[in-house]
């Protein structure tokens, strides 16, 4: 007798057996160094804020660091494997800059280099085009100590740190990421301070480092560009539709400041050249000194925009980081183990949003995924992560809507290729579509990866079936 579960999955893949992409879509998957890379001071690797700020006790929930992680500085071509078994045509990965200039500034560290040099160069054998970002968070702590985002100095140096790289990789590395998700790092790292570096400077902190960021990235993308004139460069914002809570013109107006803050000071600063005037107007004194080239070098010219998406943001009014003064609403439905609503539509929203307003040459899906509670290998032998896979799906459908459309979206990485360690939530919400056992640091495919691997071949479910795990 088939089982309710039984057939929720066989409907599940013949959704994604008949999901189409335009062709020529890539499909990859996402890591970032620190949450997978292990292996902190090996081979003359400086320390990073990552490395400083898990040492502080209570700032990570189970206590845990990326010390040992998915110990992929030793394992990468393990990491490959894994990638050649799911079909995938790309690797989003970042470099730890630390790892290049310990100090962040300085002379190069070739074993550093070395490392990366075979990563890349096992990548390309395989078959997998590298999608290089140069900063995921983990900014030396070097230059923490002498400002961080605070200073215009870390933009000079991020610049100085994308020319080391693409000099080293760009004979073989034609996908350059300047930053990953400045909101995030800049606001969550030095406004509210549940990430690394921990600075609790409210709005005038996250304003500071975002337009520092900014710069950096403005900076950035020439110093690639002249050391590989054929790369394709751009930058991945986190963004969110904002939805107002209601039609009260209080929401409305929290909505449009929450829009501001989150996403087009960031998408205005990069594809128009200026900051939204009422975003500047609403921080006023809390602005830190602009000078007058900075919109030019910013708005450097990008060939493709990086949109990470998890969810909708349904915004109040309320007193969260004055003057923004909103607050989250949480509408009843299903929501992941971070308590992000898990909402498909977000993902066609943001595309058109994206889209419609800023017109990017190309958009890729950076990241997309969904954390859920530590999950066990069966007695089978599989990771049955039911909701991921059906995740995928469902996103990738929305993916396939916008693009059918016309929207020009190039591809979709998903969050994330393994289990990994997951910033303040630690080792207690994994979002992979590989199980890591992190005794033995086993990579277990789950269903969610035979799902995407399904979808990613445009075919049937190959891994499952040829594990003998169908019905």
């Amino acid at each position: 007798m088939t089982s309710s579960i039984d057939k929720a999955r066989r409907d599940l893949e013949a959704r994604a057996a008949s999901l189409v992409m335009p062709k020529g879509f890539v499909f990859g998957a996402a890591t970032a160094s620190y949450q997978i890379e292990g292996a902190p001071a090996a081979d003359g690797k400086g320390e990073s804020i990552w490395d400083r700020f898990c040492k502080v006790p209570g700032v990570i929930n189970d206590g845990s660091s990326g010390d040992v992680a998915c110990d992929s500085y030793h394992r990468w071509g393990d990491d490959i494997t894994v990638l050649k078994t799911l079909g995938l045509g790309a690797y989003r990965f970042s470099l730890a800059w630390t790892r290049l200039l310990p100090e962040g500034r300085g002379a190069p560290n070739a074993k550093g280099i070395a490392h990366y040099d075979r990563l890349i160069d096992g990548l390309l054998e395989a078959g997998i085009e590298p999608y290089l970002t140069l900063y995921h968070w983990d900014l030396p702590q070097a230059l923490q100590e002498r400002g961080g985002w605070y200073s215009r100095d870390t933009a000079d140096a991020l610049a100085e740190y994308a020319a080391l790289a693409a000099r080293s990789f760009g004979d073989r590395v034609k996908k350059w990421t300047t930053l990953n998700e400045p909101w995030t790092f800049c606001w969550s790292g030095h406004a509210s301070g549940e990430d690394a570096p921990g600075l609790r400077d409210g709005t005038k902190g996250g304003v500071a480092a975002s337009h520092h960021a900014l710069l950096g990235h403005g900076k950035a993308v020439p110093a690639i560009r002249a050391e590989v004139p054929d790369a394709s460069v751009g930058i991945v914002f986190d963004l969110n539709v904002a939805e107002p809570a209601s039609t009260d013109p209080r929401d409305l107006a929290a909505a449009r400041r929450f829009d501001g803050a989150q996403n087009r000071w960031f998408l205005d600063a990069v594809f128009k050249g200026a900051y939204p005037r009422d975003m500047l107007d609403l921080y006023g004194d809390l602005l830190p000194e602009i000078h007058a080239d900075d919109n030019r070098l910013i708005a450097a010219p990008v060939d493709y925009l990086g949109v990470n998406i998890y969810r909708r943001s349904v915004i109040a009014a309320g007193t969260d980081l004055a003057p923004l003064n909103y607050r989250r609403v949480q509408p009843e439905g299903l929501y992941s183990a971070v308590g992000y609503e898990i909402w498909p539509r977000a993902m066609y929203d943001i595309l058109r949003y994206v889209n419609d307003r800023y017109g990017p040459k190309a958009i890729y899906i950076s990241e997309n995924g969904v954390a859920t509670r530590p999950e066990q290998v069966g007695a089978d032998g599989h990771v049955w992560d039911d909701l991921r896979a059906a995740y995928y799906v469902d996103h990738l459908e929305q993916v396939a809507k916008a693009a059918a459309e016309g929207v020009p979206v190039k591809g979709y990485f998903a969050w994330t290729l393994m289990d990994n360690f997951e910033w303040a939530y630690g080792y207690t919400t994994p979002f992979g579509i590989t199980h890591v056992d992190y005794e033995t640091q086993e990579r277990r495919i789950k269903y969610s990866g035979e799902i995407y691997a399904a979808i990613a071949r445009q075919q049937g479910l190959v891994p499952a079936r040829r594990a003998g795990l169908g019905r």
